[in-house]
């Protein structure tokens, strides 16, 4: 597993992490999602919802892994859509991706 994996799993235990397309939705809506992580094997419907709604909320937002990947990296099963709530782990995630 990979470090940007392993810091998804930390997040996850700190309570930093929300997964799922809806939740995941509302929290880009409340302004809680500070970085979106979107799988590459997302839908293209799921793929133009969550960008769309990042756009229009202005919340950075990158594809990363498969599915099976980030659900893995956060202890649950296949998860499309992992919002961070988190700056410090939101500032790691993106140095690690943009590397």
């Amino acid at each position: 597993m990979n470090k940007l994996l392993n810091i998804l799993g930390l997040a996850m235990r700190a309570g930093k992490v929300i997964a799922g397309e809806d939740q995941v939705l509302r929290a880009i809506k409340s302004g809680k999602a500070k970085f979106i992580l979107l799988s590459q094997d997302a839908g293209r419907n799921t793929k133009k919802r969550i960008t769309d709604k990042c756009n229009t909320y202005q919340v950075p937002m990158d594809q990363y892994g498969t599915r099976e990947e980030l659900g893995s990296a956060i202890g649950k099963p296949e998860r499309v859509v992992i919002a961070i709530t988190d700056a410090g782990f939101t500032r790691e995630i993106q140095k690690l991706i943009q590397s």
